[in-house]
């Protein structure tokens, strides 16, 4: 079934921050732009992210396709049930969000949708893939395989007219060219916690070719749809 249209829902908190340093007991600190800080007033966009934000590995992170993160907040109490530990306090901000919203999910977002919000124009162009640094935030050795896969990962705009956004800014749905995809069912395919070679395959080429979704993304179902085989996610989500 198609997710519904959702009308404009409104950034409730914005987070950017510079790259610091993340620890762990017994290993050297490791540079990561996960933990931001909540922007009270309006922040200038552009192609390659907000203004004053950084990632500690451009290699894996940022990118025209990864310009701004975008979490949904009502997950976060599944999460305080699941990491009642955590070091930190599992509310906005804490996996590393550039937005937070309530009324906007994997469910009811689609690869492709473009919104305005504020001055800018933003098209969903992936989910996230989660890696260790959530563990070392988390203090968790296994967040980021959970959070992986339970769905819940949040997603990322591609930056398609620079702008400027503030909290309380709403997002206004403009155009939705792949109803068929809500994100739910992209994170699914690309996480299978199933393996029927013959469904995976043919859901593997129909997400290679949607237009919107980020190219790393397509060249993956792509490489999937032609061997048959998922890669060792395990240099992303453990650390030795």
């Amino acid at each position: 079934m198609q997710p519904a249209m959702q009308p404009a829902v409104a950034v409730t908190a914005l987070f950017t921050g510079p790259v610091k340093p993340l620890a762990r007991p017994g290993h050297p600190p490791v540079p990561s732009g996960i933990a931001k800080s909540a922007q009270a007033g309006p922040v200038r966009l552009y192609v390659t992210g907000f203004e004053g934000d950084e990632q500690g590995d451009r290699i894996y992170h940022g990118g025209p396709d990864k310009a701004v993160h975008h979490y949904p907040s009502e997950h976060y109490v599944m999460w305080r049930m699941r990491f009642p530990g955590s070091p930190v306090t599992l509310a906005a901000g804490a996996f590393g969000e550039n937005v937070s919203t309530t009324g906007m999910t994997e469910q009811n977002v689609c690869i492709g949708d473009t919104y305005r919000v504020g001055t800018a124009l933003l098209q969903v162009s992936q989910g996230r893939q989660p890696c260790w640094k959530l563990n070392r935030r988390l203090d968790h050795p296994e967040a980021a395989f959970i959070v992986q896969q339970s769905g819940a990962t949040g997603w990322y705009y591609r930056v398609l007219e620079s702008g400027v956004l503030a909290r309380g800014d709403r997002l206004v749905l403009l155009e939705r060219p792949c109803p068929d995809w809500p994100l739910a069912r992209l994170i699914g395919a690309l996480f299978p916690n199933a393996a029927n070679p013959a469904i995976l395959r043919a859901e593997w080429r129909a997400a290679a070719a949607l237009g919107p979704l980020s190219a790393n993304w397509r060249q993956t179902f792509l490489r999937r749809a032609e061997s048959g085989l998922v890669e060792d996610w395990g240099r992303r989500l453990i650390e030795t």
